[in-house]
């Protein structure tokens, strides 16, 4: 089987602007798994090896983060500088640079578009978007930002639970390259603790996601939570914390779990796949896994206790 051209530096006939993923995918690399995440955000799992590839303003935002190798990969004109994992990239829109990539290497990468990045802004500093540009940066370092990847790295990107989780953390990766592109009074106020929610947010919020466990992950993703609140993403999830004292993902699977348990103590309660279902769980499978981590018996010996 014939390789694939690689992306080499650009001619003036093949200057045209195209998405990160897309030259990647005419390169030698291999995509070896994505996820839209919702909300503008996209993630791509990627190994390479012995390559070049050239990114012309592609057009959106890229975060990439290194999970393995990357001693060989070097971006031209950054002699002695190379990648190594855990270290990051950040890649403007409007970025131009050309990578030469020597032995095999797994890197994540988040895309998310120019008004996902001017809406961030608005809702977290309520500022104007065009002060806060995002600044390349090649082979950086920022420990948040490789936990961030290591987490997406270790998650299901087709289970819908974790593809929620995978959404959230990568707001908050989303936040932390904000806060750090803003003024320290910025930060300072976007920072600054804050009350939890109100009790009659609070109320409707709770009583919302009790009746929408059963419901697609959109109907409680931090984005539709967040807008039933009236408050950004980062906002929310901290007033949420401070209100309930864990995370919204956190509060969910507690629930979760909760009316699980109550299903499978009841005498001729339905079976698996329906608790599952009422549950929000993706399978039965699935509901299995999470029981016997919660309260290390399976959905059957909990039934079969309860039964005695």
């Amino acid at each position: 089987m014939s390789a694939r051209r690689p992306a080499h530096a650009p001619t003036a006939a093949a200057a045209t602007p195209q998405r990160v993923d897309q030259v990647l995918a005419r390169s030698r690399a291999r995509a070896e798994r994505r996820s839209s995440l919702g909300d503008g955000l996209e993630l791509v799992q990627w190994h390479n090896a012995h390559d070049h590839t050239s990114y012309l303003q592609p057009g959106h935002h890229t975060l990439s983060v290194y999970l393995e190798g990357g001693w060989q990969t070097q971006a031209r004109g950054l002699q002695g500088s190379h990648g190594s994992p855990g270290c990051h990239c950040l890649l403007p829109a409007e970025h131009e640079s050309h990578w030469d990539i020597g032995a095999p290497q797994r890197f994540v990468h988040l895309y998310w578009s120019g008004s996902a990045w001017a809406d961030r802004v608005v809702r977290l500093l309520d500022a104007e978007p065009r002060s806060f540009s995002l600044q390349t940066r090649i082979f950086a370092q920022d420990e948040a930002l490789a936990g961030w990847a290591q987490q997406i790295a270790a998650l299901d990107w087709q289970d819908p639970l974790q593809r929620m989780q995978a959404q959230a953390i990568s707001h908050q990766a989303l936040d932390r390259l904000l806060l750090q592109a803003a003024t320290p009074a910025q930060r300072s106020a976007a920072l600054r603790p804050k009350g939890g929610l109100g009790s009659a947010v609070r109320r409707e919020l709770l009583a919302y996601i009790d009746a929408h466990l059963d419901a697609p992950t959109e109907a409680l993703s931090l984005a539709t939570l967040a807008a039933r609140a009236h408050l950004s993403e980062f906002h929310f999830a901290r007033m949420f914390r401070v209100s309930m004292g864990c995370s919204v993902q956190g509060w969910i699977s507690q629930l979760r779990l909760q009316r699980a348990r109550e299903l499978l103590l009841q005498a001729d309660g339905p079976p698996l796949g329906e608790v599952a279902r009422r549950c929000g769980y993706a399978s039965a499978s699935h509901l299995n896994r999470q029981v016997r981590r919660a309260f290390a018996l399976t959905p059957g010996q909990l039934r079969a206790a309860a039964q005695r």
